[in-house]
C-alpha cells in the first residue's frame, strides 16, 4: 500500500518547510514504493502544501501511471536510484546554510563538512561537494553516477544539498544533519574552533561501518 508513504512524504516535506528549511516551491523528494515504483514530488510544488493523492507514481519500469508530473530534477533522483543499491528515498533542499557554505573559497570539495560533530559522519559520511549546475540539467545526474554510488550526499553548489538514504525518514534526518552542520561551519567560520581529530573520525567510522572513501 502507497497511502501510508503518501502521507509519510508530505508530513515530513511539510515539516521541513514549517521550520524553514527548504522554501516557496523549493526542493523535491521521492521514495521507494514495496512494488520497486517511485512516487515523487511533482513540478512546481511547496514542501508545504503536497497533497498525497497527486504525487508523481512512476511503476517499476519508470513510466508515469498517476499524480501530477514530476520534479524537474529527476535525472538527479534516478541517478542515485540507478547506483546506490540501498537508496529508498532522495532528498533535495534548498537549505540557507548549506548553500551559504558552499560558496566559502575554503570549502574542501571532496569533504564538504568539516569534522565538528559525530552525527554528520554517521549520518552522512563524506559529503561531495559538486560544481555548479543550471537547475535541472541532465549533467547534475551524469555527475552523481561518476561518483559510483560510493556518496549517500552531495551538495550542488550555490543551489542545495541531496541526501539518499535507506527511507524517506533516513534521507529527511540525515540531509537535516547536514544544513546543521553547515550551519555550526558559518557559526564558526574564522574562530580557531576545536574539530573532531583524524584519530576520532577514523574511529567513528570504524565502530559504525560508516561509507568513507578516501
Amino acid at each position: 500500500m502507497t497511502t501510508a508513504l503518501r502521507e509519510q512524504i508530505c508530513l515530513l516535506a511539510k515539516s521541513m518547510f514549517d521550520r524553514g528549511l527548504t522554501g516557496g516551491s523549493t526542493g523535491n523528494i521521492s521514495a521507494r514504493t514495496e512494488d520497486g515504483g517511485l512516487l515523487v514530488s511533482p513540478t512546481g510544488t511547496s514542501f508545504g502544501r503536497l497533497d498525497p493523492a497527486r504525487l508523481s507514481h512512476f511503476d517499476a519500469s519508470g513510466r508515469l501511471i498517476d499524480g501530477d508530473p514530476p520534479t524537474k530534477e529527476m535525472p538527479l533522483h534516478a541517478a542515485f536510484y540507478e547506483t546506490r543499491s540501498t537508496a529508498g528515498a532522495v532528498v533535495h533542499l534548498h537549505s540557507c546554510h548549506s548553500v551559504a557554505w558552499s560558496m566559502m573559497p575554503d570549502v574542501d570539495a571532496d569533504n564538504f563538512l568539516p569534522p565538528m560533530t559525530p552525527y554528520a559522519i554517521m549520518k552522512l559520511g563524506r559529503v561531495k561537494l559538486l560544481p555548479f549546475y543550471r537547475p535541472g540539467d541532465p549533467a547534475m545526474g551524469e555527475a552523481v553516477r561518476g561518483l559510483a554510488g560510493k556518496r549517500s550526499a552531495v551538495m550542488l553548489a550555490n543551489h542545495g544539498p541531496v541526501v539518499a538514504g535507506k527511507d524517506v525518514e533516513a534521507a529527511c534526518n540525515a540531509i537535516e544533519e547536514l544544513e546543521d552542520t553547515a550551519r555550526l561551519a558559518m557559526l564558526m567560520h574564522g574562530i580557531p574552533a576545536r574539530m573532531l581529530d583524524a584519530a576520532q573520525v577514523r574511529d567513528l567510522v570504524a565502530h559504525f561501518d560508516i561509507e568513507w572513501d578516501d
